[in-house]
């Protein structure tokens, strides 16, 4: 019997573009790409705090080029929707302070190639990522964070084409998933706060948001005898950095596998990818989703984990939950056979030093078939004879 039996009910959240803990985020990688378009080589730990029309970005940038940080944050906050103080920000209004110096030589001695200990590129931190998939979705990933973020990406779209007039950028969603014999059975609960214009009633949104949004985005199957509990305080006007504080990193689950799995601590977003925060996270979600979409597992769940400037990981340990026939020792050499978890060659397989991280800022980082670490191009080396 696997893990995955004893649960019930298990629950995943997202957040939108405009939740604020999302907005430092997005700002955060918008300054990551602006740099590594210009200079592929740029170290990079830009971090974000934004409170009512206060932006503050904050941190640790070594480049060979300029760009404008206040420009790019100004217009990131523009993009999401946030144009007038009413909305809880206007982008072209708001304060914009800078703090932000160059990366700390000692830090730098690791990751410089031929300058540490050690002549390789190292491990620009210590620490430990995980890496998980499953079979619950085409994606492979967990069911109740899977539809929480759908929910969002529909419900965004909805106000970027004005479907309605009176949706605003905040919005939060959870999702509960009942198991059955292992498999998803339905959805038993479902929130979903948006904020809104103050002048429209709550049952105009209640059912709007059930009728045209939830029905239109989850499968019918799963919707038996759903609570739907749709902006359960009853009103959601004051939102965005007005209502609460956004920090860049917080939303770190929402971003990952939504409590499933396992996670290190370390956040993604600001970080160049000599952050093995980061690299090292694409590159095991890289080799759990292998490991499922070859059929060796059901579900897997990786652990890797790093000393700052040394060159190789300290240790990998892999999971199937008991659902592979070949035991973990057999997918851990096989995946000791197949991926480098080098950081250098962790950066060139995956190409992380391109700008294209803006996009993983919101609905997750993995999942999405754009993402090169979401693909399976190793599928004909993954094989385990007999």
């Amino acid at each position: 019997m696997s893990r995955t039996t004893k649960l019930d009910l298990f629950s995943s959240e997202s957040v939108s573009s405009g939740h604020p803990d999302k907005l430092a985020d997005q700002i955060s990688d918008s300054i990551l790409d602006a740099l590594l378009s210009q200079d592929p080589y740029a170290r990079v730990a830009c971090e974000v705090l934004l409170k009512s029309d206060l932006v503050v970005l904050a941190g640790e940038i070594t480049t060979t080029c300029e760009v404008d940080y206040e420009a790019i944050a100004r217009k990131t906050i523009l993009d999401v929707g946030y144009n007038h103080e009413s909305l809880g920000m206007d982008g072209a209004r708001c304060r914009v302070l800078l703090a932000i110096d160059q990366q700390s030589p000692d830090i730098a001695l690791g990751i410089n190639e031929g300058e540490g200990l050690y002549p390789e590129l190292g491990a620009g931190d210590q620490g430990l990522m995980f890496g998980f998939a499953c079979d619950e979705t085409p994606d492979l990933m967990p069911a109740p964070l899977y539809y929480a973020h759908k929910l969002l990406q529909n419900l965004q779209t909805k106000r970027e084409q004005r479907q309605v007039s009176w949706l605003r950028p905040d919005a939060k969603s959870q999702v509960t998933v009942a198991y059955k014999d292992d498999k998803m059975s339905h959805i038993p609960c479902i929130v979903l706060s948006t904020q809104h214009d103050p002048d429209i009633a709550h049952h105009t949104i209640e059912e709007y948001v059930i009728e045209e949004l939830i029905k239109k985005t989850i499968p019918q199957r799963y919707l038996k005898s759903t609570r739907y509990l749709i902006n359960p305080t009853g009103q959601f006007v004051v939102g965005g950095p007005l209502g609460d504080t956004g920090l860049t990193g917080r939303k770190i689950v929402v971003d990952t596998y939504g409590g499933r799995g396992g996670h290190g601590g370390g956040a993604f977003s600001g970080k160049d990818p000599t952050k093995v925060d980061r690299s090292a996270a694409y590159m095991v979600r890289h080799i759990a989703k292998h490991i499922v979409a070859s059929g060796l597992a059901k579900r897997c769940l990786i652990q890797v984990a790093y000393a700052i400037g040394f060159p190789h990981p300290v240790s990998l340990w892999v999971d199937d939950y008991g659902t592979s026939h070949h035991g973990t020792e057999k997918l851990t050499e096989l995946v000791g056979q197949v991926f480098s978890l080098k950081p250098l060659d962790i950066i060139k397989t995956l190409g992380l030093r391109s700008p294209i991280y803006r996009e993983t800022s919101v609905y997750g980082h993995f999942g999405r078939s754009q993402f090169p670490w979401e693909k399976t191009d190793k599928l004909d080396k993954f094989k385990i004879s007999g």
